[in-house]
């Protein structure tokens, strides 16, 4: 339970992942054919592609692999020269790959070839393409899953879709008709409905040309993909927050920042006061006797008001010969009941 607590406080306060510029760069070698050489390799033409890329300001000791941004890389060479079987290079991600910086590609070749790169990222939390119509009405293309409920409650609150009367429905205007196909569904039905509008994202496109020109083997094409990472502070955050051994520090803290609210709160409560009497110190003066009266008869249990009651004027008032009426027939009663009681007695 404890684990389970630090886990929520910790997703509450760790860092949010934050936006970078991953930089892709592509280049290319040639290497002519050499009659001489002795290896078969270096008597034929052939071509290198490089697709490497960095972190711009990675502030992280480890520093991330390249191939760590992406779930797959497809290269896709010239058909006609490569033929349908071999114009195709592909990595995709597997539980046991070994991340790497950067891609090679090695093929047989003295022309120069255009070749289509398609890159798809792997969005941690998962992210996801919405259908056209969905995607126009809500005004978002790609995103979480999270994001993309949020966006459809917000439009069903702001145009409010919500049925007055029974809570569990939403009243389907007319482009929710076009997309659910129709005009009233549960709040419950949304989830597995929304999941056959949700598409994988597309992947990042990139046309290039392998040259054999030796005049532009020292070029190189660069691209910037906007990436999320994870805050560096998050890892070290995280595991201080979920370590049983930082318990007792972490509950020191937590008395030393409640020690701190309430001097706060005492220095306020005094520069309150101060401020006050500055003002007006006679109405405050007299407020402040008022105050400390009403909590003196709350202390002693004093019952009415004796500094009232100390002065002639508080017995010439109409109700005091009333009172002194009730208080002699109160006595007369009593005094009879007593005589009564005493000849009954006597009597028996």
């Amino acid at each position: 339970i404890f684990s389970a607590k630090r886990r929520k406080m910790a997703d509450k306060i760790l860092p949010q992942r934050q936006k970078r510029k991953l930089r892709l760069y592509i280049s290319n070698t040639f290497n002519p054919a050499r009659p001489e050489a002795e290896d078969t390799d270096g008597s034929i033409a052939s071509w290198e592609l490089r697709v490497e890329g960095k972190l711009l300001e990675d502030t992280g000791k480890q520093k991330r692999k390249f191939s760590s941004f992406f779930k797959s890389l497809v290269i896709e060479l010239d058909k006609e020269l490569y033929g349908p079987d071999n114009h195709l290079v592909e990595w995709h991600r597997t539980p046991t790959t070994q991340e790497t910086d950067g891609f090679q590609v090695k093929r047989p070749g003295d022309v120069s070839v255009r070749c289509t790169l398609l890159l798809m990222l792997d969005y941690q939390p998962p992210q996801f393409k919405l259908d056209p119509r969905m995607a126009r009405l809500l005004g978002i293309h790609t995103q979480t899953r999270s994001a993309i409920v949020q966006a459809l409650w917000q439009y069903i609150k702001t145009n409010k879709l919500q049925d007055s009367h029974d809570k569990e429905y939403v009243s389907c205007d007319k482009y929710f008709q076009q997309i659910f196909d129709c005009p009233r569904l549960k709040f419950s039905e949304m989830p597995q409905r929304l999941t056959n509008l949700l598409l994988p994202p597309d992947p990042i496109i990139i046309n290039h040309l392998i040259s054999v020109d030796p005049n532009d083997q020292k070029k190189t094409a660069c691209y910037d993909i906007d990436v999320e990472v994870d805050d560096p502070l998050k890892s070290q955050m995280s595991s201080f927050l979920l370590s049983t051994a930082n318990q007792q520090e972490i509950a020191a803290l937590d008395n030393k920042i409640h020690e701190t609210i309430e001097s706060i709160n005492q220095l306020k409560i005094q520069r309150d006061f101060m401020l006050s009497f500055s003002r007006d110190p006679r109405v405050y003066i007299q407020d402040w006797l008022k105050s400390q009266s009403r909590d003196l008869k709350i202390m002693t249990d004093v019952v009415g008001n004796p500094e009232e009651e100390r002065r002639a004027d508080f017995f010439q008032q109409p109700w005091s010969q009333e009172a002194v009426s009730r208080y002699f027939y109160c006595k007369i009663q009593q005094r009879r009941q007593e005589l009564e009681q005493a000849m009954g007695v006597r009597n028996t």
